[in-house]
């Protein structure tokens, strides 16, 4: 038996399940035996009996026990138990456990939208190139993989790859033929081959079935839906957001009671780059969020889905998580750790942030896009800049820079990390080796520890960066007295692993809601 399998419990599981208890989402599946559907724990159909009910720990686990996917709570919505920093059934591995990480890491980086495939090398098999950016063989990725998971690398990828489909088939009016590629087919013809096999649909009998589209009205872009395990405190992510905006790229809705904030977004994928716009809302009494991107970002949906996902921390577990800080922040329940959507533009303005208040940062950044960014048309007159890239920052001068009140210090790091992004290949996203990030960035100029935990934090998604310099830090946890509050803070955080990223956000949400250090 995996052992992913054996940390399930049968009883825990079926209880949740009755209780359609929206903590356990996406924890677990169920496989009902008396219909051949696997659902979600919150699932509004009637309960089924005990002795009916199968539970696995990944979608692709039920679908390779031959369940589909149900077509009324939509286990693509689900949210996901191996994201980064997020290992599943709140279990966090030992960095000894070198097969289960490795094991881990390989379901990590088919969650996303095949990165690790090389356009240049559509011959060699997927689970070639993917065992390859592991460095290991696909043999012995495989037998790891299967002991770990119950299932194949191969399976896994395919139950990705087809309830991203689904979703899409759901949720938009995208042509199938668009669906099939953005979601990792080569060809039409085989994309609907693995529909009628493992769903005995095609997907134009999926998208009838399924769900209602969401939002096709007047409103542009196309529109998704997307789930998260409560207690989510949306009003204070969203209150982070709003101190930070950067007027022409960001906008938080100021309007009481609302939930909802834009952005302009620059993605690059396979050489080409695509620029446009994403708008989210938060749905509270159904835990989703419902996603909206402009057509300009239609080809890259799914890596925007992804990058959504991290930025606002949607498959964060709070049931782990609060049980190990509860007891020492336990007005926090609900908050999470705020991510970005470009692991370059938090870089630099992390820099920006360094020892000086979130309104002096925020100017300054608003300077730095004024001056580097770049124009894009979007519906919101609120957007209509993205920010600069690290090829134009790369190029800056010392003049231009100072020119804008950024200290010379500052300016050496801003172009050195613009540098190492653009020419060097420095990787500022989830799912990268975070201690060898983390030594690449204080390896320039002008990156100390603070600067680099708190990159690690927001851009790579590490749940255990601690910034123990921090001064905001220090007086939340009464320590900026000791002799060394570095050491103190450092000493406290201890009993906080491996999840002290979110007793940072606790700790400066404890002292003032929205603010902390930058």
């Amino acid at each position: 038996m995996p052992s992913s399998t054996r940390l399930l419990q049968a009883d825990a599981c079926y209880l949740a399940l009755k209780a359609r208890d929206a903590r356990f989402d996406g924890r677990f599946f169920t496989g009902v035996t008396s219909t051949g559907i696997y659902c979600r724990p919150v699932c509004r159909v009637k309960t089924p009996r005990p002795e009916n009910c199968r539970f696995f720990g990944l979608a692709a686990q039920a679908e390779g026990a031959g369940f589909r996917p149900c077509l009324r709570c939509r286990p693509e919505l689900a949210p996901n138990a191996l994201a980064p920093g997020q290992a599943a059934y709140g279990q966090v591995w030992s960095i000894h456990d070198a097969s289960r990480i490795l094991a881990q890491q390989a379901a990590r980086l088919m969650d996303e939208p095949d990165p690790w495939l090389d356009p240049a090398n559509q011959a060699a098999p997927a689970m070639a190139q993917l065992a390859a950016r592991l460095g290991v063989s696909d043999r012995h990725l495989r037998r790891l993989f299967e002991a770990q998971w119950g299932v194949s690398p191969l399976q896994y990828l395919q139950t990705r790859r087809l309830l991203t489909a689904k979703q899409l088939l759901s949720d938009t009016r995208l042509p199938v033929a668009h669906i099939a590629h953005t979601s990792g087919y080569a060809s039409v013809r085989r994309f609907n081959a693995a529909f009628v096999q493992h769903y005995r649909l095609n997907p134009t009998q999926l998208r009838r079935a399924g769900a209602a589209q969401p939002g096709h009205g007047a409103d542009p872009g196309i529109v998704v839906r997307l789930g998260y395990r409560p207690p989510y405190d949306a009003p204070a992510m969203l209150g982070f957001f709003g101190t930070r905006q950067i007027h022409a790229m960001e906008w938080v809705d100021p309007t009481p009671g609302t939930l909802r904030m834009a952005r302009t977004l620059r993605l690059e994928s396979a050489g080409a780059v695509h620029t446009g716009w994403l708008a989210v809302e938060f749905d509270e009494p159904r835990c989703q969020l419902v996603l909206r991107v402009s057509e300009s970002l239609g080809a890259l949906l799914p890596l925007v889905i992804r990058q959504v996902r991290g930025w606002l921390d949607l498959d964060a577990e709070p049931v782990a998580i609060n049980a190990v800080l509860h007891a020492r922040f336990p007005g926090g329940d609900g908050l999470r750790v705020p991510g970005c959507m470009d692991g370059f533009e938090l870089a630099v303005r992390a820099v920006l942030g360094q020892q000086i208040t979130v309104a002096a940062a925020r100017t300054l950044a608003q300077r730095l896009m004024t001056r580097f960014g770049t124009v894009v048309e979007t519906p919101f007159a609120q957007l209509t800049r993205c920010f600069p890239t690290p090829a134009a920052l790369a190029q800056a001068e010392g003049d231009a820079l100072g020119q804008l009140g950024i200290v010379r210090q500052r300016q050496a790091a801003i172009v050195a990390i613009a540098r190492a992004v653009s020419q060097q290949g420095l990787a500022l996203h989830s799912g990268v080796d975070v201690p060898a990030t983390m030594a690449a960035l204080k390896a320039l100029p002008g990156i100390g520890d603070w600067t680099a935990h708190y990159i690690a934090m927001r851009a790579l998604r590490w749940p255990d960066a601690f910034p123990a310099g921090d001064v905001a830090l220090h007086k939340a946890l009464a320590v900026q007295g000791e002799k060394s509050p570095h050491r103190a803070a450092e000493a406290a955080s201890q009993a906080w692993k491996p999840w002290r990223s979110y007793a940072v956000i606790r700790a400066w949400s404890a002292m003032n809601p929205v603010k902390e250090a930058t």
